[in-house]
């Protein structure tokens, strides 16, 4: 079969997404690759796909693919030392992200396993000498795994054709997941008696952690493609609350049947917020490195199950994730970085289906990151200088993480330009967008922030001038003598959180700026004169009214629009109509029944996307449901049937195709 019927038949779908022809094709051309592409773009298609064709191509005992290319480098020069059996080895970062792939390659008819400490002696040597006798064309393996010497000696009797590295970045210490145990990678490689493909992977990597991947891994040549950072799917919304709980809890009863992930900064957040929502009656369990490993398997089995459809977790639950029918996440806190953000928000609408993402922010979050940063324990086997400057890019990283919390821009233009993507600045689809905002004269407030930097010769941090300009009357304020400064109360009858909006406004627009050390200091900068002389007017977009889904009325938008297009939202979408969600909660509990049955996740069997497109096609004749976009041969053979049936018995009882 060519790679259309092979798309078509195990993952159901007619066509493919932007990037993942070219990779595909490039793999099978013997080149090395580096796809850069969010979360939910269908990065595995891109090398479970060539694996199958290499598996197809060796059992006719052929190394060519394409144009007429090998599919590694070198593989001609000693075919004699090869088994016929072509095998992609996918070097995975967590234990539960395997589980989830694999489980899903299973369910398509595609024989998959995978080697980690999670399976016991008897279980590891079984599925090794399962890979030995040639039953997997995919493999997936810790990193840490690698230079095991029986891994090693199976490794090198094998016909390795591809090794794909998966979240790729997580082998940059600029990074925000550096795992030792990536460096491994190109050792392991180099030991092979041929060279494979190697095919880099991930969802978030800046202009130097791109740079890492290639030098670090030694991508030959390597075809790259970056199909961009957005995902049109998501609401992104930001919201400063007094009470972050009433607000989770208030967004849990307006979305009751909706799966999510609740993202907390510690241990000690995890544990309270799960304890209160679950003695509230919610359906909710956790996930954080201080519990037992059988508890968290057991729990995350739950979440995947939809036992259990929230979790609350640390952000150690940031990538072990392929739970597509993911329809909110929300961080209990802000997260150190905006590439940690992306990612966990990124576990949202992996279908394509609308998804939110709302952040709930303090201003104890800054303290709290601040406290993570230096401490960081993964730092210390650094030497001193690179320590300070992990140290200081960290930190870094944290203000423009807390400059996305402040800003009054478009939330999405933000998180492009940050990867270094310019789009338009209106995504019509986050809490800024939807915001109403009027012009507001912050000149005066400005001057008095500028001026009492400048009097007390640059020497101290944010709350020190935020106290001294609203006139606190506190120890520390009285110990700098801080009191005696000119600027003193100059902003008293201004609310603490607007002089906080405007600080921060003055520092993302460079008219301040902070230093990188660990007791960050407010300086002045260049655009500062233009303040101070009167020559600049500092004008803010200041929100009217702030709507937010957490806030929502009980009872209204319980259940956000299903929709059907290339994004899940906006144009070329369709959404469903009443009767239409009717049926899909019909489809969806059919689901979970024969998910129950077969000890299987309910995504697994169809995602929501599928579901969506089912309702909207009402297919009558395998013909029809073979139309779905998801529905391979494999899968109806399995369970068309019984969701055929389903469909022509609501059509049949709501009296109407149209319904």
């Amino acid at each position: 079969m060519d790679k259309y019927q092979l798309l078509k038949q195990y993952f159901g779908y007619d066509s493919f997404r932007e990037g993942q022809e070219y990779l595909i094709d490039s793999i099978l051309e013997g080149r090395d690759v580096l796809g850069i592409m969010p979360t939910g773009a269908g990065k595995s298609i891109c090398y479970q796909l060539p694996a199958l064709l290499m598996r197809e191509a060796g059992e006719e005992g052929s190394r060519k693919m394409g144009k007429d290319a090998t599919c590694g480098h070198g593989a001609d020069e000693n075919p004699g030392k090869m088994r016929a059996e072509a095998v992609t080895l996918v070097v995975s970062p967590l234990i539960s992200l395997m589980k989830d792939q694999v489980e899903g390659l299973n369910q398509a008819g595609i024989h998959a396993a995978y080697l980690n400490s999670s399976l016991t002696p008897g279980q590891y040597r079984k599925a090794l000498s399962f890979a030995k006798e040639g039953r997997y064309p995919i493999i997936y393996v810790a990193p840490e795994r690698l230079p095991a010497p029986e891994f090693m000696d199976f490794a090198r009797n094998a016909n390795i054709a591809m090794v794909a590295v998966d979240e790729a970045h997580c082998v940059s210490q600029w990074g925000q997941d550096f795992r030792p145990g990536y460096l491994k990678i190109v050792n392991f490689i180099d030991a092979l008696p041929v060279r494979p493909v190697v095919a880099a992977f991930t969802a978030t990597a800046t202009k130097e952690v791109k740079e890492d991947i290639i030098d670090l891994l030694m991508l030959q040549n390597p075809a790259m493609i970056t199909t961009g950072f957005d995902r049109k799917n998501l609401y992104f919304g930001v919201q400063s609350v007094k009470d972050r709980y009433g607000a989770v809890k208030n967004y849990l009863e307006c979305h009751p049947k909706d799966a999510g992930i609740i993202y907390c900064l510690t241990r000690k957040n995890v544990e309270e917020v799960c304890e209160r929502l679950a003695g509230e009656g919610f359906a909710v369990t956790r996930y954080h490195a201080g519990l037992s490993d059988e508890e968290r398997k057991g729990n995350q089995e739950d979440f995947i199950y939809d036992k259990k459809p929230v979790m609350v977790a640390t952000n150690a639950f940031g990538m072990g994730i392929d739970k597509s029918n993911v329809r909110f996440v929300l961080h209990y806190g802000m997260p150190k970085n905006l590439e940690s953000y992306y990612q966990e928000a990124g576990r949202a609408g992996r279908d394509g289906q609308p998804a939110e993402c709302i952040l709930l922010y303090s201003g104890q979050d800054v303290t709290t990151n601040q406290f993570f940063i230096e401490n960081n324990q993964d730092n210390q086997e650094l030497d001193t200088g690179l320590r300070q400057l992990v140290m200081e890019r960290d930190r870094e990283r944290l203000r423009k993480m807390t400059f996305y919390c402040f800003t009054n821009e478009c939330l999405r233009d933000y998180i492009l330009r940050y990867f270094g993507e310019y789009k338009e600045n209106y995504c019509g689809n986050c809490s800024n967008c939807l915001s109403q905002f009027e012009n507001t004269d912050v000149t005066e407030i400005a001057k008095s922030l500028v001026g009492c930097v400048e009097s007390c010769r640059q020497r101290y941090g944010i709350n020190v001038i935020l106290d001294t300009v609203h006139g606190a009357n506190t120890a520390k304020i009285r110990s700098y003598r801080m009191d005696e400064n000119p600027f003193y109360g100059g902003c008293a009858k201004v609310p603490s959180p607007r002089l906080r909006q405007v600080l921060n406004h003055l520092l993302i627009h460079n008219y301040l700026a902070m230093t990188d050390d660990e007791y960050a200091v407010v300086k002045l900068t260049e655009k500062s004169d233009d303040i101070l002389t009167g020559g600049d007017a500092v004008v803010m977009k200041l929100a009217k009214e702030q709507p937010h889904p957490a806030k929502a009325e009980k009872g209204k938008g319980g259940r956000r629009k299903l929709s059907y297009g290339a994004s899940g939202t906006g144009a070329g979408s369709a959404e469903l109509s009443p009767a239409e969600e009717a049926l899909f909660e019909r489809l969806r509990t059919l689901r979970t029944e024969i998910a129950r049955g077969e000890k299987v996740p309910p995504y697994i069997i169809f995602s929501d996307r599928t579901l969506v497109h089912m309702c909207m096609l009402k297919p009558g004749t395998k013909a029809e449901m073979l139309k779905v976009s998801g529905v391979g041969e494999y899968k109806y053979d399995k369970y068309g049937e019984r969701f055929l049936d389903c469909i022509r018995e609501f059509i049949k009882i709501s009296g109407s195709v149209e319904a």
